[in-house]
């Protein structure tokens, strides 16, 4: 079963597509253009839609997600932890 999509291997984060997400659960995700699957630990619940760490990230590291900079990091973000608008914050104000 496939619970988040990654666009491609360059990408730091995935999308999770099921519900019910849970800490300490393994997922599986499929990174499609390289039509392969990894498998992450997550650390927190993350709802449907919203992204998961698939890279360890640091202060000050640009988020990529579908190969496009949705932002910089304002927290550091391990593998597995959700992110959203408490650690990435827009490039653009």
């Amino acid at each position: 079963m496939i619970h988040f999509l990654v666009h491609d291997e360059n990408d730091s984060c995935g999308v999770v597509v099921v519900e019910g997400v849970k800490a300490g659960e393994a997922l599986t995700g499929w990174i499609m253009d390289q039509d392969r699957t990894i498998q992450v630990r997550v650390t927190q619940e993350i709802p449907i839609g919203h992204k998961l760490a698939i890279k360890p990230l640091a202060v000050g590291d640009t988020v990529i997600k579908y190969g496009v900079d949705i932002g910089r990091v304002v927290a550091d973000i391990p593998v597995g932890a959700h992110l959203h608008v408490h650690n990435v914050k827009t490039k653009r104000w």
